[in-house]
Parts: C-alpha cells; sequence; structure tokens
C-alpha cells in the first residue's frame, strides 16, 4: 500500500499566499509523476500541476503556482500566489509509480484532500 497525504490549506486573503505539501510513504519502489488536482463545489475535479520529467500546469495557474518535488522524500509541494476567489477548492494530491510487492506493481493513489478558501 501507498498513503498519500496532503497539508497546509487553509483560509486566506484574495492576493495572498499558501504552501501546499504532500508526502507519500509505503513500500515505494519509484514515484514517476506526482502532482495536484482541484475540486470545487459542483465542478469536476481538475488537475492543477503535475511533476514527471517535466512541469505542466492548468492555464489559470500558470504564473501564480509552482509545483517542485523532494524526490528522496518523495515529497510534492504546490506553491500558490497571487491567490483568488476562484481558486477555493479542496486540492488533492496524487502519486503514480511502482511499488514493491512480489515483485514491482503499479500503484496510483490519492490523498484525502485539504481545503483551500481564498476570501474576497
Amino acid at each position: 500500500q501507498v498513503q498519500v497525504v496532503e497539508s497546509g490549506g487553509g483560509l486566506v486573503q484574495a492576493g495572498g499566499s499558501l504552501r501546499l505539501s504532500c508526502a507519500a510513504s509505503g513500500s515505494i519502489s519509484s514515484i514517476n509523476v506526482m502532482g495536484w488536482y482541484r475540486q470545487a463545489p459542483g465542478k469536476q475535479r481538475e488537475l492543477v500541476a503535475s511533476s514527471d520529467v517535466r512541469t505542466k500546469y492548468a492555464d489559470s495557474v500558470k504564473g501564480r503556482f509552482t509545483i517542485s518535488r523532494d524526490n528522496a522524500k518523495n515529497t510534492v509541494y504546490l506553491e500558490m500566489n497571487s491567490l483568488k476567489p476562484e481558486d477555493t477548492a479542496v486540492y488533492y494530491c496524487n502519486a503514480q509509480g511502482w511499488m514493491r510487492s512480489t515483485g514491482l506493481r503499479a500503484f496510483d493513489s490519492w490523498g484525502q484532500g485539504t481545503q483551500v478558501t481564498v476570501s474576497s
């Protein structure tokens, strides 16, 4: 099993900043990609940013959010600046890779989510 745990959400005023953290743990052999998704009330879950051999961002967050990884700690961060009320959502971390089982087995694990609320 691979567990993914997010932290760092909260309430912030528009224009403010937050930093989310996500750590993966368990019988991990390697992680190919880690990413952040978000889901606002009444909307579908959407990709915010991901990091594998390159980084990818949703158009709505380019220039404001930065994703970074610490591969030694199986951790990914999301630095969010110039936050807007429309960034309000539950933010989920996702990790995909290979875990040690009887041999190697692929995993695709999600965290429980962390609430980010941006007030106007």
